[in-house]
Parts: C-alpha cells; sequence; structure tokens
C-alpha cells in the first residue's frame, strides 16, 4: 500500500486576517481623534470650566479691610471712631468632618462667654452640614475673641471686623447718628455722608502651589481711603447745650425739647441736641421714636415768636416807621365772627411795645394793613415752608400754606404764629437773618470751607436798617419783659412764645413752650431757639420753661467762643476800645 504525500508549495503564505488589523488602527485613530477633539474643545471652544476649577483649587484673593471714616467736630473732637473687634463665624462641614461638634465641653464653654444657649447654637451649625460659613456671633471683643481662640474648636474661626464707637454718646446721637452691624450708616451724619465715610476695600489676587505657598501675584487693587467728616458742631457747647436741656425736660415734666445753637454769619450749626436721646453705642431696648431728630422733624406753631416777622414786614413795605403808634384799643376786634385780643386793653403803641407786650391786636392791625401778597411772601422769603439747606435725613420744611384766599382773620393769626408751623431750625435761621443784617443763608452741619458750596447760598431778605431795629425791639424784650433770658455781661435780643399744640381740626390742651434770641446785640454772634413741649404742671409759659435754659446756653457758648462783654458789669461800661482790645488779646 503505498502512501501518498502531498507537499505544499512554496508560494504558499500564511494570510492575516486584514479586518482585525483594520479594526484595531480604526479604534487607535478613534481615540487619538477623540483626545485631540475633547483637547481642542477644552482649549479653544469652552476653556473656562477647567480655569475655574483650577482657580478653585490654587487661586485665592486677599481682601485689605478699610475702617470707616472718623466724624469730628470742628476743634478735632472725635464724635465717631471705628475700633477692631472680630466676629466668630462656624465652618460646618469642617465641625462634622473633624467631629468637632462632640466636643461638649468645648460647645458649653462657648455657649456661655456668648450668653447663648448652647442647643440652639449647636444645631444652628449643624442644621446644614455641607454649608462652609455660619456667623455665631458679630463684632465681638478682643477679650471674648481671645477666649474662643484658646477653646480651638475646629470649624470655629474669627474674622477682622471694626465696629463703630460714639465717644459722645447721647449727647450727639441724634446729629451723628449710627451704623448698623455691617458698619453701613443709617441714621444721622452716618447715613447722609455713608459713601464719604465708607471708602474701597483693596483686593491682592494670588497663585499658591499645593502646600500652600504664593507662587504668583495676578491683580492687586488697591484700597480707596475714606474720608472724614469734619462737622459745624462745638461738641463743648453741645454738651452743655444738651445738660441743660435735659434738665430743663425733666423738672418741667416735659414729652420732649429741643435745642439749636447758630454762628448768624456762616450758617453753621454749633449745637442741635433733643431730649430724650439715646446712646447709639447699646440701642437695645430702645424705642424707635428715640431716634428721631426732633429740632429738624417736629414742627409747631412758632406763637409769638413769629411777631418780629410782622413788625419787619411793616417796616419793609414802608407804612410805618420804627417810631409809629398803632391803636390798640379797645384791646380786641372781631374778624369773621371769630375774636383777636390781648390780656388788657394797652391802647396806643409803638412798635417795641408791640413786641414787648406781645399784643395780639398791635400785630393783627399791622398784617391786615398790609398787601396780602406782600405779607406772605415774606414768610416764604424768611425760610417758612422749606428745608433749611443742611441735607440731614428727615429734615421737614414746616408748615406754611401757599393758597390764593386767605381770610382777615387767618392773616390776624398769622401775624402772632398760628396757621404757620416751622420746626426748631427753621426759627433758628428767621432769628439768624435778623441778626446779620437781614440776610438768610443756608444752614450746615458741616464746618466751613472753601469746598463746602452750599455756603454760598445767601439771600438779602430784609434790609439791613430795618433788621437793625428789630434787634434793638427785641433787646427791649428781654430787659423789660423777660428777666430770665438775660446774660450777665451781655446786651440780649429775644422773644418767648407760648402756643397750644395743633390736632387734628382744633387744638388741644397742650403747650409748646418756646424762646428765640440772639447775642450779642451790638455785634451778633448766636442764635439760640429753645423748645418745650408739653411742659406739665404750672409752669408752660416760653418765658418760664424756655428762656432760662437759653440764658445759660448763651451765656456758655459766648464764654466757650471767647466772645467779648458788651454790657455793663458791677457798673463798669465795657467801651468799644476795650471789647477791641479783649478781641486782639483772645486772637
Amino acid at each position: 500500500m503505498s502512501r501518498t504525500v502531498t507537499k505544499r508549495s512554496d508560494k504558499y503564505k500564511p494570510t492575516t486576517v486584514a479586518w482585525r488589523f483594520y479594526v484595531v488602527v480604526g479604534v487607535i485613530l478613534l481615540v487619538y481623534l477623540t483626545l485631540v477633539a475633547r483637547s481642542a474643545y477644552i482649549q479653544v471652544i469652552e476653556p473656562d470650566m477647567l480655569k475655574k476649577q483650577g482657580d478653585m483649587r490654587s487661586l485665592r484673593t486677599m481682601s485689605k479691610t478699610v475702617p470707616r471714616g472718623s466724624i469730628v467736630d470742628r476743634n478735632g473732637d472725635e464724635l465717631a471712631v471705628s475700633v477692631p473687634v472680630e466676629t466668630i463665624w462656624a465652618d460646618p462641614k469642617l465641625v462634622i468632618d473633624s467631629n468637632a461638634h462632640k466636643m461638649k465641653e468645648h460647645w458649653q464653654a462657648l455657649a456661655d462667654v456668648l450668653d447663648q444657649d448652647v442647643n440652639e447654637l449647636t444645631s444652628r451649625v449643624l442644621k446644614n452640614p455641607t454649608k462652609r460659613f455660619v456667623y455665631i456671633e458679630r463684632q465681638v471683643s478682643p477679650a471674648m475673641a481671645n477666649y474662643v481662640r484658646q477653646l480651638k474648636i475646629p470649624g470655629i474661626r474669627l474674622r477682622k471686623e471694626s465696629k463703630r464707637f460714639y465717644p459722645a454718646g447721647e449727647i450727639s446721637a441724634h446729629v451723628v447718628g449710627f451704623t448698623n452691624v455691617d458698619d453701613k450708616g443709617i441714621e444721622g451724619v452716618e447715613r447722609v455722608y455713608n459713601n464719604l465715610l465708607t471708602g474701597t476695600d483693596g483686593k491682592q489676587q494670588f497663585r499658591k502651589d499645593a502646600k500652600g505657598r504664593k507662587v504668583e501675584i495676578v491683580k492687586v487693587d488697591n484700597p480707596t481711603p475714606p474720608k472724614n467728616i469734619e462737622l459745624s458742631i462745638d461738641q463743648r457747647i453741645q454738651a452743655l447745650a444738651y445738660k441743660e436741656l435735659k434738665g430743663a425736660v425733666k423738672a418741667f415734666k416735659a414729652t420732649s425739647g429741643s435745642v439749636v445753637v447758630t454762628n448768624v454769619h456762616t450758617g453753621e450749626i454749633l449745637a442741635m441736641v433733643n431730649s430724650p436721646s439715646y446712646n447709639p453705642n447699646n440701642r437695645r431696648n430702645t424705642a424707635i421714636h428715640r431716634f428721631r431728630n426732633r429740632a429738624i422733624t417736629d414742627f409747631y406753631e412758632p406763637g409769638s415768636t413769629m411777631k418780629p416777622l410782622t413788625v419787619l414786614s411793616a417796616l419793609e413795605f414802608g407804612n410805618v416807621e420804627a417810631d409809629s403808634v398803632i391803636n390798640t384799643s379797645p384791646g380786641y376786634m372781631r374778624l369773621g365772627g371769630r375774636r383777636v385780643s390781648d390780656p388788657r386793653n394797652y391802647g396806643k403803641q409803638s412798635l417795641t411795645d408791640i413786641l414787648v407786650n406781645s399784643s395780639n391786636m398791635g400785630t393783627s392791625k399791622l398784617a391786615l394793613s398790609l398787601p396780602k401778597e406782600f405779607y406772605l411772601d415774606k414768610f416764604f422769603e424768611a425760610g417758612f415752608g422749606e428745608d433749611t439747606g443742611t441735607g440731614l435725613m428727615g429734615e421737614s420744611s414746616g408748615i406754611m400754606h401757599d393758597r390764593n384766599r386767605w381770610s382777615q382773620i387767618e392773616l390776624a393769626t398769622l401775624s402772632y404764629g398760628m396757621g404757620v408751623a416751622a420746626t426748631p431750625l427753621q426759627l433758628a435761621r428767621f432769628y439768624s437773618s435778623i441778626a446779620n443784617g437781614g440776610v438768610k443763608r443756608s444752614l450746615s452741619i458741616l464746618k466751613s470751607t472753601p469746598e463746602n458750596t452750599q455756603f454760598n447760598n445767601v439771600e438779602r431778605v430784609f434790609s439791613e436798617e430795618n433788621s437793625k431795629q428789630i434787634l434793638g425791639m427785641l433787646e427791649q424784650v428781654v430787659n423789660q419783659h423777660v428777666e430770665a433770658a438775660v446774660v450777665d455781661g451781655y446786651r440780649v435780643g429775644g422773644k418767648t412764645g407760648t402756643a397750644f399744640k395743633a390736632m387734628a381740626g382744633s387744638y388741644g390742651n397742650d403747650y409748646v413752650g418756646l424762646f428765640a434770641g440772639i447775642a450779642p446785640i451790638s455785634k451778633p454772634e448766636l442764635s439760640v431757639v429753645v423748645v418745650i413741649n408739653e411742659p406739665s404742671g404750672d409752669l408752660y409759659h416760653g418765658g418760664e420753661v424756655a428762656a432760662p435754659v437759653f440764658s445759660r446756653v448763651m451765656k456758655g457758648a459766648l464764654h466757650l467762643l471767647n466772645v467779648a462783654p458788651d454790657k455793663h458789669i458791677s457798673g463798669i461800661k465795657i467801651t468799644e476800645s476795650a471789647i477791641k482790645n479783649e478781641e486782639q488779646n483772645n486772637v
């Protein structure tokens, strides 16, 4: 049997499955193209996401906070300053990750020092475990912050902040105002000039490596320093006025009171106080109405303090002279069914007598003798019915009706301060206008400097001659009628006012006692207005409750400002040359 052996041809070669090769090559190319596409997408089309992720891991921003600017009085005494404090905050995620919430004794110690309930404190921190920031306590003292630091609770951190402190306390609270916990002004000067006082924080962006070291400074924004505000207030006069007002409000059991002191030449407000006041450093449990600056927000019928404007209007029109005599007999008259009267029949009175006796009949006859438009315009020109230009928040323009029809009884009552309402600040500006020769100036809470443009708002509203004549009449009012307003060593002029408080559609049984005055008469420097609101008891007239406060405030202010006396002292007459010598010595 033979075996047949088949030999492989030399030309035969083993074949590779071709499709496998192409699949492998295709996969490699696909992966490569995918990587290229992804790279192009990331780097060209959508690079921001990874940049953001990278920045979150390496880019840091460090802020350089700028403390709030200071508020000072005209002599540089600080009224509001920023003091360094620290805020306690928690990182809930870190607290839980480090099991810090199990440190019961430490949390109890933290709660005790903050005067908080430990259960409420821990529940507030652990309420949302994913949060990275929760306030524990804002603006704590350095000693408390140091105690918290020594507790070494993981996740409990401290952050530097600043807190507003008011050295003058309740004395200047209504002028300066206060800030909230975020250092934003919400009352008084703090609010009006918040932008100037705030400034802008600085920032530095840098990149760090894995070990937390700075490797690159990316961006630096320099801080913008805040401005310091220099007020027109003289804190010495402010403190004196507040002391006297607070004592009077308490003594007469009044609801409230206000005192305003102005420089008649510049329009600067040297003092503006209210009682009751509040402590801006601790406002807890303080009634909201106490925050109101009554000297600019509250308005009253000014009563007889408005009579000088009626007499001055008659002099301005020219139908009377300073020595003219007005017959007020029989001491009363009826206008439109209503009675206008004096306490008694004063008969024939000079213009000075009308102010000294505070004659309603005298001012009514003067008002009715004037053209209605001329007379009413004088009230608006004097500044009633408009604000005083301070720019303070909440300032009222009072009430001065601008209408075409006025009855005779309305004009008559207007002549002695009824049917018009003014703030203490408006009244102070009117008396300042008389004192500086008939020139009305905008009042300012800022110290007078060339940069303060509001001091350029000046308008002549009365003639200098007539203003001086009214000034002399006001001096006789004090000398003959208001002994309580006399200031030893100085010639003083002023006018009392006592008015019923207006209610809805009628008058109530409460009074407002006022006194507005000027000194020294020979060379006026200051105007002072005192308002005692709703005094209780037997004393309620302006000459009884407000004039004594005026006397003490005016005397102290003149002494503090080194204003030379202009009156007989102990039988010795102060001559004009002596006054000039005294002024030179003061300089």
